[in-house]
This record gives C-alpha cells, sequence and structure tokens, in this order.
C-alpha cells in the first residue's frame, strides 16, 4: 500500500485547486494511502475528501510573527514529530522554499516541479525527481499533472474535486443566490451599489439573497445591503457551515476570492467577477463555472492600487469595474440559473 504525503499549504484557492489530483490518484493508484501538510486556517478542507487520510495542519503564518514562541511552546518540534511516518513518497505541490523545506524534513523521495515549471526555482533542488508541467495551463489542471507524472498514471477526463458536503436546510423556501463579496486587495471589491443593484434584481425575480462575512468590514457591508437590498446576513460561522450553505444556494455570485473557489468545487453554477486580476491561470474552475474579466484598456493590471488613484484621480471604484455593470451580471445569472418560480416546482 503506497503511502503519500502531500505538501501544499495555502491559500484556500491554493488548497480547492490541489482536490480533483487527489480524487484523480485515488482511482490510479490501489490502496493509495495520502496524508496532507496544510496551513492550520485551511486544515478542515481536505478532511471533507473521502480519499484523505490524513491531514497534518502547519502554520507557518503564525509561527512567522513569534518564531520565538514556536520553538518555546514544542508546537514546531511536535509538528516535525508527525512527519516522521514512514512515508514512500513526498509530493511537493506548492512549489515554494518553505514547502520544500517541509518535504525535506520528511526524509523520504521528493517529487516537484522542475525548475522552470516550479514557482520559486531554488525548491527543485530539493527533489529527487523533478517534472516538467506547462506554466500556461490552469493550476488545477497542473496539480493533476504533477500527480500523474509523479506517481505513474496517465491524466484524463474532467476534474472531480470530490468533496462530500450536506447542503444546509434554511428556514427559507425560496430559491437563493448567495453573494461571496469578501476579498483581500481593495481593487478587488466590486462596488457595493452594484452588489445593492444585482439584489434588487433577484429579490424582484422571486430569489432570496444571501450574503457571508468574515471580518467585520464584510459584516458591515452585508448589513448596509440588508438595509438597502433586503440581503439575508448570514451569521458568523465556520468554514464548513459556508460551505454546506454555498452548496444549498442555486447560483454563487462571487468576487476573486477562496470561497468562490470552494463553490466551483461544489459544482455550483457560479459568476466570478475579476477586474484587475487574471482568472486565466487561477480563477474558478468546473463544472457551470463563469469567469467575467473587464475589457478595460488597463485591465487586469494585477495592482492592489488603481493606477488612476496613484495618480491623484478621485473615485469611488477602479473605472475597470463599469464594463461589469449590475446588468451585465444579472444578464448572465438568468442564463445559468432556472427562474425562480421554476426552482419552486421543482423543488416542491
Amino acid at each position: 500500500m503506497p503511502k503519500v504525503l502531500l505538501v501544499k499549504m495555502s491559500s484556500l484557492g491554493d488548497v480547492v485547486h490541489t482536490l480533483p489530483a487527489v480524487t484523480e490518484a485515488a482511482m490510479n493508484v490501489p490502496g493509495l494511502q495520502l496524508d496532507w501538510v496544510v496551513e492550520e486556517a485551511f486544515a478542515e478542507i481536505p478532511t471533507w475528501h473521502p480519499a484523505v487520510n490524513k491531514v497534518i495542519p502547519v502554520a507557518l503564518r503564525r509561527w512567522r510573527k513569534n518564531p520565538y514562541e514556536a520553538l518555546r511552546s514544542g508546537e514546531w518540534a511536535s509538528f516535525g514529530e508527525k512527519l516522521k511516518s514512514e512515508y514512500d513518497l513526498v509530493i511537493d505541490a506548492q512549489g515554494l522554499l518553505k514547502s520544500a523545506f517541509i518535504a525535506k524534513k520528511v526524509g523520504a523521495e521528493i517529487v516537484g516541479y522542475d525548475r522552470t515549471s516550479v514557482r520559486e526555482p531554488l525548491a527543485s533542488v530539493f527533489y529527487h525527481r523533478c517534472y516538467s508541467v506547462a506554466r500556461q495551463m490552469h493550476a488545477v489542471e497542473r496539480t493533476r499533472e504533477l500527480f500523474a507524472q509523479g506517481l505513474g498514471y496517465a491524466k484524463g477526463g474532467a476534474p472531480d474535486y470530490g468533496l462530500k458536503i450536506e447542503a444546509a436546510e434554511p428556514e427559507e423556501t425560496a430559491p437563493t443566490v448567495m453573494f461571496l463579496h469578501g476579498t483581500t486587495w481593495r481593487t478587488k471589491h466590486w462596488p457595493e451599489s452594484f452588489w445593492g443593484d444585482l439584489a434588487l434584481r433577484c429579490r424582484q425575480a422571486g430569489f432570496d439573497v444571501w450574503a457571508a462575512w468574515g471580518n467585520e468590514e464584510e459584516r458591515l457591508r452585508a448589513e448596509r445591503l440588508e438595509v438597502s437590498a433586503g440581503v439575508r446576513v448570514l451569521p458568523r460561522m465556520p468554514l464548513k457551515g459556508v460551505a454546506e450553505h454555498i452548496a444549498r444556494a442555486q447560483a454563487i455570485v462571487t468576487v476573486d476570492t477562496g470561497l468562490g473557489h470552494l463553490a466551483a468545487a461544489l459544482a455550483k453554477p457560479t459568476i466570478a467577477l475579476y477586474g484587475p486580476t487574471n482568472p486565466f491561470l487561477t480563477g474558478i474552475y468546473g463544472a457551470q463555472q463563469t469567469s467575467l474579466s473587464s475589457s478595460y484598456h488597463c485591465a487586469p493590471c494585477m495592482r492592489k492600487h488603481c493606477r488612476y488613484e496613484v495618480l491623484g484621480e478621485k473615485f469611488d471604484y477602479p473605472p475597470c469595474w463599469n464594463e461589469l455593470s449590475p446588468e451585465v451580471i444579472w444578464e448572465r445569472l438568468r442564463q445559468i440559473v432556472p427562474s425562480a418560480e421554476a426552482s419552486m416546482m421543482r423543488k416542491s
């Protein structure tokens, strides 16, 4: 029975992108036993996949802030002990120096991308077997290809994320559109007024609208949308709770954020909005997924701060978002989900 350790620690989107490779490996390698090293904030996600044997959380983000405390408390030593199982192979699917360093601690053969394919070329020095994987492929397909070459089978077919999540059973009976409006960069935020406009269109068509949130800024935005457009603000909940609500919704509208990738993994009809960023290599991926990109002259700029703001111009939001108006999103939403009336009839 081959025992493999996967190192893919963060971010949420990166972790989700790795799931189809795990599904495919389990189908092609008889008796595969796969353990997974992942950042503690995302350690819940691999547990939802039936082919993952054990999850080993790591806290590099937290430890970097206070390395002395990590050593003094024994957390680093305890983590090292968990790596001492007898593994036949380690797959470093992260391709960074930090992930290669952890892979090296295991003491087993390491598989990874070659120096022309890896994100940090020096990481490939730690690998015993290096494979060339085109950097122009989507992250999901790159990881599937690395697994296939490293474990000796042919990659093929549509990606299967393999997640087992039960849909939430909320009080509402109407079909639901869920807004994933929280993200990191200021420039990646779709304008709040656009969210309100889209929410009103959804509600007029008979849909309930939910808004998830994960921090104070997102909560306040969701509450303003509740007042202005009748959006229902979900309570703060753990990641699995958010996933259960995503699984319950008829459709998702998301900005460039990790939860959007989770919606894709659950095969929910999803529209993802990309203003300053590019979905080609790391966007939502899979069945029923629609990525809408701004066609503005400077998009995608991949900047955390809009160039016009840097030049001193005053505006409420980056002008690239005007290419993705609420009218445009609503028309696409109507194309990918049945009407509210049809959804209710099908449910009954």
